[in-house]
């Protein structure tokens, strides 16, 4: 199932991202199109052609869909960000056991 999410995910466009977390912080498509500066009707395509590649039914189950794939984060929720390890640290000697570099 990993690479039919990954299909999705690459055929989805930045917009139709920006779109999702408009919906998810529970936006009317009118609102989305004043925020994006675009039409509604350009809006209401997105939203068609996003439930169309997440194979969802409504808004309700594309945020749910977001949620699962970690496409958008709410009040906290699904948003833990990894630390990263750069080269300095290793050569340093402050690799994975450096707590200054975890974010949680």
């Amino acid at each position: 199932m990993a690479s039919g999410e990954s299909q999705v995910q690459s055929s989805l466009s930045e917009r139709e991202l920006q779109v999702i977390e408009w919906v998810a912080a529970g936006l009317t498509n009118q609102e989305i199109a004043e925020k994006l500066e675009i039409s509604k009707r350009t809006v209401d395509n997105h939203i068609s052609n996003i439930l169309t590649k997440t194979k969802t039914d409504n808004r309700v189950a594309l945020v749910r869909w977001a949620l699962q794939w970690g496409k958008i984060c709410l009040d906290n929720v699904n948003c833990c960000t990894l630390p990263t390890l750069n080269n300095s640290n290793l050569e340093n000697g402050n690799g994975a056991g450096s707590h200054n570099e975890l974010i949680v």
